[in-house]
């Protein structure tokens, strides 16, 4: 674990190469397993693979989505029902759960932050990404996770540079 948390990092280019479903399927299949506040459970994710979606998805914001456009795919993390206290909490631990079990199948990611982002003065972000993707009124949207294979190299995390004095004993 600390290993793949030490070479995760954001990923904005991505190669033109489809991800397997099954890859989609576990990464799925994991962001099911995240835990939530009371064992709610009321995430949903809303797969994007169509490319025209995705670069209309990429317009959502001003800066930090155009990577979207070259993504295999996107998932879309929301809550559907009513707001609770800690949503933005179980809608981002279950997006943290897929950038790392995509990691650890050799794909790379990129957090697009949806909620309290503006697509232009008078709609918000969350707006636009429901209308683009179909999304029901109700849902709350979190986040939007670009997956791909890289098309880029980073560096691992560099251990001796951590901000250790973080830390309080």
């Amino acid at each position: 674990m600390l290993e793949l948390l030490k070479t995760r990092r954001s990923i904005r280019k991505y190669q033109d190469k489809k991800v397997e479903q099954e890859k989609v399927d576990a990464i799925l299949k994991a962001a099911l397993m995240a835990p939530s506040s009371s064992n709610r459970r009321l995430w949903e994710f809303y797969v994007v693979e169509d490319k025209e979606k995705l670069s209309k998805l990429s317009k959502c914001r001003v800066r930090g989505s155009q990577l979207l456009e070259g993504a295999a795919l996107a998932i879309v993390v929301t809550i559907d029902g009513e707001p609770y206290d800690v949503w933005i909490e179980d809608a981002s631990i279950a997006a943290v759960i897929m950038q790392l079990t995509a990691h650890s199948l050799g794909l790379g990611t990129c957090w697009v932050q949806v909620r309290e982002r503006q697509y232009n003065e008078s709609t918000s972000t969350e707006d636009y990404v429901k209308e683009v993707v179909g999304i029901s009124e109700s849902a709350k949207v979190e986040c939007i996770i670009a997956i791909g294979y890289p098309d880029e190299e980073k560096e691992p995390h560099d251990e001796e540079k951590l901000l250790y004095n973080k830390i309080h004993r």
